[in-house]
C-alpha cells in the first residue's frame, strides 16, 4: 500500500462571523491550504473530496459537500459528506488517506465546516444533543456538559482529580491560543479565573467548556509521487486509527475512559510503528477540560489517574516533554464541529514544517485525536516529518 502525505493544510479564522456562510468559510480554508503548498499546485489535480459537517441549524443537510466543492469550482469532483458528530472531519481525513493509500486517487481534499453562532442557545443545544444517545440520555434532559460532568465527577472520585487540575487545561490552552491569530478565544486566563468561573454543570464551569464556533479547515492529501512534485517538506501520514464506541454514557462499563480512544490510538501507533513515548506533540479533543485529561490516559501518555500530574508538572506545556494543544485546542481555538478534526491536522502540518504559532523544538512525530460526541466515534492519526530522498 502506498504512503500518503499532507502537502497543504489551512483553516479559516475560528469565531463568530454573522456575515459568513459555510461556503465562504470553506473558501478561506481552501485558499489557505492552497497557499501552503510549496510548489505549483492546481485544484484541477484534486481527484476526490471528503468533507465533514454535522449541519448545525439544519442548513443544507443534504448535499452540502457537493455544494462546497461546486462553489470552489471543483466541478464534477466526486464529493462525500461525512457525518460523525464532532469527529466528522477526522473521519473525512481518514477516508482521504485511505483513498490515496489504496491507489484509487492521487490527490484528495479532506476538510470540514460548521456555522454554529447564528442560532439561539436553545436551538444550538438541541443540535448538539443529536450527537448524544437520544432514546434515554437526551430525552431525560441530559446535555453534553452534563455528560462530561459525570465523567469529571467519576474521575475525581476514583483518582482524586481536582478542580484545579481541570482549570490547568484552560490556563495552558488559552496561553497557547492567545498566540494563534485564528483562535476564537484568543486571550489568556489565570488559574484563579478558571477555578472561580460560573458553574455550567458541576463540577464543570465556564472555563472548562469550549465555545460554539463558526469555521472551516481543509487539507490536501497526496501520493508520494505528487508530494515529490509539489512539496519541499510534505508531512507523512504515518498511522491512522479509528474506532466506534457506545454512544450513551450509561452503556459503558467505566465513566473514566473512552474505549474508542484507546482502540483508535493503539491502531494508529501500530500502523506508525511507534509508541506514545515517541511523540513530540499532540492535538487532543478537549471539548471539555475532563476530555483532555481522559485523552492523556486513553492514549498512553500516562498511567490511569496520572493526567492531573502531567498538567501540574508542566509536561504538556509548550516547553514540556509532550506539548499538547499548542493550537489552543478546542477550548481556545474553538470547536466548529465539522471543522475540528482537520483543524487539528492543520496544526500538525504546521508543527512538522516549523511554521506553528507555538512551535515545538524540532518535532518528528505528532498525533491528532478527534472524538465524536462523548466517544461514539474516534479517529487518531500519527504524522511524521517528511524526508523524501
Amino acid at each position: 500500500m502506498r504512503d500518503a502525505y499532507v502537502v497543504g493544510a489551512g483553516q479559516s479564522s475560528f469565531g463568530s462571523f454573522p456575515e459568513e456562510t459555510y461556503l465562504t468559510l470553506f473558501d478561506d480554508a481552501f485558499d489557505a491550504a492552497l497557499g501552503s503548498v510549496d510548489g505549483e499546485f492546481s485544484p484541477d489535480a484534486i481527484d476526490e473530496a471528503f468533507l465533514g459537517t454535522l449541519g448545525v441549524g439544519g442548513r443544507q443537510i443534504g448535499l452540502s459537500g457537493p455544494a462546497v466543492t461546486e462553489h470552489l469550482g471543483l466541478h464534477g469532483v466526486p464529493t462525500t459528506r461525512v457525518e460523525n458528530a464532532c469527529a466528522a472531519s477526522g473521519f473525512a481525513f481518514r477516508q482521504a488517506v485511505t483513498a490515496v493509500k489504496s491507489g484509487l486517487v492521487d490527490v484528495a481534499l479532506a476538510g470540514g465546516y460548521e456555522v454554529m453562532t447564528d442560532a439561539s442557545s436553545d436551538h444550538t443545544r438541541w443540535w448538539l444533543g443529536v450527537s448524544g444517545e437520544t432514546e434515554w440520555e437526551r430525552t431525560s434532559g441530559t446535555t453534553f456538559a452534563g455528560v462530561y460532568a459525570q465523567m469529571a465527577s467519576a474521575h475525581m472520585d476514583e483518582y482524586g482529580t481536582t478542580a484545579e487540575d481541570l482549570s490547568r487545561v484552560a490556563v495552558k490552552n488559552h496561553a497557547n491560543g492567545a498566540r494563534n491569530p485564528k483562535a476564537h478565544l484568543g486571550f489568556e486566563c489565570s488559574l484563579e479565573d478558571a477555578v472561580s468561573a460560573p458553574s455550567v454543570a458541576d463540577p464543570l464551569n465556564l472555563y472548562h467548556c469550549c465555545p460554539t464556533t463558526d469555521g472551516a479547515s481543509a487539507t490536501l492529501v497526496a501520493s508520494e509521487a505528487v508530494a515529490r512534485e509539489v512539496s519541499d517538506a510534505p508531512v507523512r501520514v504515518a498511522g491512522a486509527g479509528a474506532a466506534s464506541g457506545r454512544v450513551g454514557l450509561f452503556q459503558r462499563e467505566s465513566l473514566t475512559s473512552v474505549p474508542a480512544s484507546v482502540t483508535a490510538g493503539e491502531r494508529a501507533y501500530e500502523a506508525a510503528g511507534i509508541a506514545p513515548d515517541d511523540l513530540d506533540f499532540a492535538e487532543v479533543h478537549d471539548c471539555f477540560a475532563i476530555a483532555e485529561l481522559l485523552a492523556y490516559e486513553d492514549l498512553g501518555f500516562c498511567e490511569r489517574g496520572e493526567a492531573g500530574r502531567l498538567l501540574r508538572e508542566g509536561v504538556t506545556d509548550p516547553d514540556g516533554e509532550l506539548p499538547v494543544n499548542t493550537s489552543g485546542g478546542l477550548k481556545s481555538k474553538g470547536h466548529p464541529i465539522g471543522a475540528t478534526g482537520t483543524g487539528q491536522v492543520v496544526e500538525a502540518f504546521e508543527q512538522l514544517r516549523g511554521d506553528a504559532h507555538v512551535q515545538v523544538d524540532d518535532p518528528r512525530y505528532g498525533l491528532t485525536h478527534n472524538v465524536g460526541g462523548s466517544g461514539g466515534g474516534v479517529t487518531v492519526h500519527v504524522f511524521e516529518r517528511g524526508e523524501l530522498a
